[in-house]
């Protein structure tokens, strides 16, 4: 593959077989020794570079405000004072509700500095839940001291089901409602001693912050990050890619601080190499993403990380606006993506884009890990084509291959791998192995069997998958993307069933948008339950589902049955997590009923062309 090469280190990888089928990968190439306190990157640009932009967002009057490195240390070393004269340590954390902001800034370095663990709780378990049990959960499993939140209006009914005397409430408001208090009372703390004493005694093991996994499959777990694994994750980057330290990135970045890609990964990347962050308030979704693009139009960022989902929604934008693909392209060295696998047409529409804005291929990278690795385990160190490439282990990171229905459950071990869950050790002793790899729960193959160097391939989830009656194992995770490509563009999203039956069956989330648009039966306001019920919509979807199984006739692959979801998928039942994807298990156990009626009843049938 021709790219232009921004200086990315090759890739050495040594492997192991044991006689029990298992596979074990590592990098030769060694992790240098790294700074043990991710508060000591903040002091040396402070001193460095102090009037460099750190943190960067939109104020009420759509310019950006500037938060340098010197102000970051000054209000970061208030806070840090103030949460500690307020009691707050270890058993009583800091807890933040709210989205990124450079309030949420400055108080997760305050709280750095002092030593205290951050809680950092998604916003939709308060903003789009209506039970509150999981924030509830987060609260009494953590115990906070404290908890903030940008502004009070949209957190009220969160904030009363949490409301207790030893908890102090704070926002950035002056005149909040309830007993919430004004965070410029933190601002003006007088660092002294107590605070250099706390600083003084971080270590490695010390907990930088608790993270809180989605919850597919239960209550959200909290995963204790400490400065060894955030460190070292980021020591491994510098070594991947050696240019972070003669270039500060600049990143324009969506991603939330509560999900480690946002925070462990691409604040804690700006922080460690004095770059710079501009928070984007957009999102890859109707009526957001705009304002992604407007950012993107104004900012030339460095490096650019997202999902999937975010470059199929800004690449039509990228397209149709040279001005945008021009600025998007001119200072970027790599194009990151996360989360899942980038299609082979998303990822030919950026290699066109990128050659027509800078007349050369920019290197697009991805990476797999978890909120129990800090976050990355593996990366593909060069660019690859092949799809759902993962790469190979980083620096520090070992990779435990066991074969797993003709393919192999991926486990981790390494300095980057989390200690535990917050205060449920049974949880943790099941989270490990014999060996202490990290039982991260995800299937994958090698590219090539005898070269480790081409690196692993993702195969989906193991929790996922499941037997037919004929024994046949069905690949849930990509069976579904298969069938969202097959039933485009009507089909968002698809959850897969037939454990122990005879052939499969798939529940359909219809895009509302597209369906509207392109179909005469509907109105402009139609729900999922019209949708369910509408003849064009079935027929249109039962047409491309057996031409599916024209080219997929395997008992594996072929769809017996289909329904519609009728109605949205719940946040408190498990059903979908707090990053809006589909739990498969959580609908399947949730809808069995629609599922069962489905096996009953041959109007659902596939069918035959």
């Amino acid at each position: 593959m021709s790219y232009r090469d921004p200086g990315l280190a090759r890739p050495d990888i040594a492997m192991k077989r044991s006689g029990d089928g298992c596979i074990y990968l590592r990098s030769r190439m060694l992790l240098d020794d790294y700074e043990s306190n991710l508060g000591g990157s903040l002091y040396h640009w402070a001193e460095h570079a102090p009037e460099r932009c750190f943190i960067a967002e939109r104020g009420a009057d759509g310019n950006w405000q500037n938060l340098s490195y010197a102000q970051a240390l000054q209000d970061a070393s208030a806070i840090g004072q103030s949460l500690l004269e307020q009691g707050l340590s270890i058993e009583r954390p800091l807890m933040i509700l709210s989205a990124n902001s450079l309030n949420f800034a400055r108080l997760q370095l305050g709280a750095l500095l002092a030593g205290i663990p951050l809680v950092p709780v998604s916003p939709p378990y308060s903003l789009m839940s209506r039970d509150f049990a999981k924030l509830r959960h987060i609260v009494q499993l953590t115990t906070p001291g404290m908890v903030y939140v940008e502004s009070v209006e949209p957190f009220m009914r969160a904030l009363k089901t949490i409301e207790a005397p030893d908890i102090g409430f704070y926002s950035a408001e002056s005149d909040a409602p309830m007993n919430v208090r004004d965070l410029k009372e933190l601002l003006a703390g007088s660092p002294g001693k107590r605070l250099d004493q706390a600083y003084r005694q971080i270590d490695e093991d010390s907990i930088v912050k608790i993270l809180f996994t989605s919850g597919s499959t239960g209550m959200p777990k909290g995963v204790v990050n400490t400065q060894q694994m955030l460190c070292s994750n980021q020591q491994a980057y510098r070594q991947l890619w050696p240019f972070l330290k003669s270039k500060p990135p600049v990143i324009v970045d969506w991603l939330l601080w509560n999900h480690t890609f946002g925070s462990c990964h691409n604040f804690n990347m700006i922080l460690v190499n004095g770059g710079t962050l501009y928070i984007d308030a957009g999102k890859p979704l109707p009526g957001l993403i705009e304002t992604t693009v407007a950012n993107l139009k104004e900012i030339s960022p460095t490096l650019y990380f997202n999902v999937p989902a975010g470059y199929d929604a800004l690449l039509n934008y990228l397209e149709a606006d040279v001005d945008l693909r021009d600025t998007f392209f001119r200072n970027l060295d790599i194009i990151y993506c996360a989360s899942a696998s980038l299609g082979d047409r998303t990822r030919q529409r950026l290699n066109d884009l990128s050659r027509k804005a800078v007349g050369v291929t920019l290197p697009l990278l991805s990476g797999w890990g978890a909120t129990e690795t800090a976050p990355l385990a593996t990366g593909t160190w060069l660019p690859t084509d092949l799809p759902g490439a993962i790469g190979q282990p980083i620096p520090g990171t070992e990779i435990k291959l066991k074969p797993f229905a003709e393919k192999y459950e991926i486990r981790v071990k390494g300095v980057n791998v989390f200690p535990g869950y917050w205060r449920q050790p049974g949880l943790t002793e099941d989270a490990f192995d014999a060996e202490g790899f990290y039982k991260i729960g995800d299937a994958a193959v090698l590219a090539d069997d005898n070269d480790p160097n081409t690196g692993i391939i993702f195969k989906g989830r193991t929790a996922e998958e499941f037997k037919l009656d004929t024994g046949s194992w069905v690949s849930v995770g990509i069976l579904r993307l298969k069938i969202i490509v097959a039933c485009a563009p009507f089909i968002q999203d698809a959850v897969i069933a037939g454990q122990d039956r005879h052939e499969i069956a798939i529940l359909l989330l219809p895009d509302i948008k597209v369906c509207v648009e392109q179909l005469d039966a509907l109105k402009q306001d139609s729900t999922l339950a019209e949708l369910a019920a509408c003849d064009e919509l079935r027929r249109q979807i039962r047409q491309r589902l057996q031409e599916f199984n024209a080219d997929h006739p395997g008992s594996s692959t072929r769809i017996g049955y289909f329904d519609l979801i009728d109605r949205p998928l719940s946040i408190d039942s498990g059903e979908t997590t707090d990053k809006r994807y589909i739990n498969q298990r959580g609908v399947r156990e949730s809808r069995r009923g629609q599922i069962e009626a489905m096996y009953d009843n041959d109007d659902y049938r596939v069918g035959e062309p």
